[in-house]
């Protein structure tokens, strides 16, 4: 018998055993003692992109269709081609990127990137040698296949995958979108979960990040989360990271001061299912129209911050709504029409009392805590007291 568990043979593939016979020896699992080290001198993650893609790690994003998924992913690639933070999120340096779109033809890709590209002004020089783009009109990419005893992993695929991200030193391989990339059953769960693994394995093998960009089944209106990805749930279950895209909603774009009139497509993105991280705060990003020179009008990512209630104000904005307020009755309650405080803030500072209703709100109601504005009683209709608005300290310019 050995000495040293170490020395042990390794432990053959499972195929191996499916036609053993029964003089066959087979070895024991035996388990590898836990060995302390300093924590100051353990590896930190492997992150490449903010707290989204790890080095031999899958991550999803799930969306509908038309909020804008393909064209964030490529300013991401794009982010992280040129070690630059054009989408808010941290980027390592030095990364090679693929980004494998499997159903837009490469004069479509052309024109995205390249508006791309110009809108965030990253110079071609500043990716060049570390930018693959390929499109599944001209590469077809099939990794998995369902036969008659169930789905099969279509091995040669994967391996020309991984001998292709070693070749090219590829740090994060993005496929858009994942049902594109397998000829499976979508709703096999025991096939999702095949080619999802599948994917996990590659990534470890390559030391790389990949990213597989999926869509979501119908909500019927309500929010989507990571959960509501078409298919089987085996590949959210996969992946260590997964992030949700939603279009705002009308409601939301009134409560941000967005005008009706501004049709451009805000969406929020979330990170919802986090493994090695904490979930994500939500980030908002806005599709904006570039125009090439050539004419064509294309739409390119961007991000757009939700406004803070107090944004662009200064002390002498808050001195004037009080002047304003001594000199009138402020009701406190958005009832009274045009005697309602918000309609004051308003004409002072140019806003609209009905668009930027919610942020004149939370503006009275941030000046209330603060005590520049305190409420009191006046005189109402038919001599009953209301409750008002008055000024309490005195901002100074």
């Amino acid at each position: 018998m050995m000495d040293d568990f170490h020395d042990l043979p390794p432990m053959p593939p499972v195929e191996a055993y499916l036609e053993c016979k029964s003089n066959v020896t087979i070895p024991l699992q035996v388990p590898t003692p836990f060995v302390w080290q300093d924590p100051a001198t353990l590896p930190r993650r492997p992150w490449l992109y903010g707290r989204h893609l790890l080095r031999r790690q899958v991550s999803v994003t799930v969306a509908p269709g038309g909020v804008g998924k393909s064209s964030l992913t490529i300013c991401e690639v794009l982010a992280m081609a040129s070690g630059r933070d054009l989408m808010g999120e941290w980027v390592a340096d030095d990364l090679s990127v693929w980004i494998f779109n499997l159903e837009d033809p490469r004069d479509e890709l052309q024109l995205r990137i390249t508006a791309a590209m110009q809108h965030h002004k990253v110079e071609p020089e500043e990716s060049e040698g570390r930018f693959y783009v390929d499109t599944g009109r001209e590469r077809e990419l099939c990794t998995a296949v369902a036969g008659r005893d169930g789905a099969m992993i279509v091995k040669p695929v994967m391996d020309a995958l991984a001998n292709e991200i070693a070749f090219r030193n590829i740090d994060v391989l993005v496929v858009d979108p994942f049902v594109s990339s397998h000829r499976a059953g979508e709703n096999d769960n025991n096939a999702i979960d095949m080619i999802a693994k599948e994917w996990a394995r590659l990534a470890d093998r390559c030391n790389c990040a990949i990213e597989l960009v999926h869509h979501t089944r119908k909500t019927n209106g309500a929010e989507a989360t990571t959960e509501d990805g078409r298919g089987g749930s085996a590949l959210l279950a996969a992946a260590r990271s997964g992030r949700v895209l939603n279009k705002m909603a009308d409601k939301m774009k009134k409560d941000a001061g967005i005008p009706a009139t501004d049709l451009r497509t805000y969406f929020a993105v979330t990170r919802d299912k986090a493994n090695l991280a904490p979930v994500g705060k939500r980030q908002w990003r806005r599709m904006e129209t570039f125009e090439l020179a050539n004419g064509e009008d294309v739409g390119v990512c961007e991000v757009w911050e939700w406004p803070e209630t107090f944004n662009g104000m200064a002390s002498k904005d808050l001195l004037a709504v009080q002047n304003a307020i001594e000199s009138k009755t402020a009701r406190f309650s958005e009832q009274a029409g045009d005697q309602w405080a918000g309609c004051i803030v308003a004409d002072v500072l140019g806003m609209d009392a009905t668009i930027d209703r919610k942020r004149i709100k939370r503006i009275l109601e941030g000046w209330l805590k603060s005590g520049a504005l305190v409420k009191g009683e006046a005189d109402g209709p038919q001599r009953r007291k209301v409750p008002v608005l008055e000024v309490g300290e005195w901002a100074t310019e």
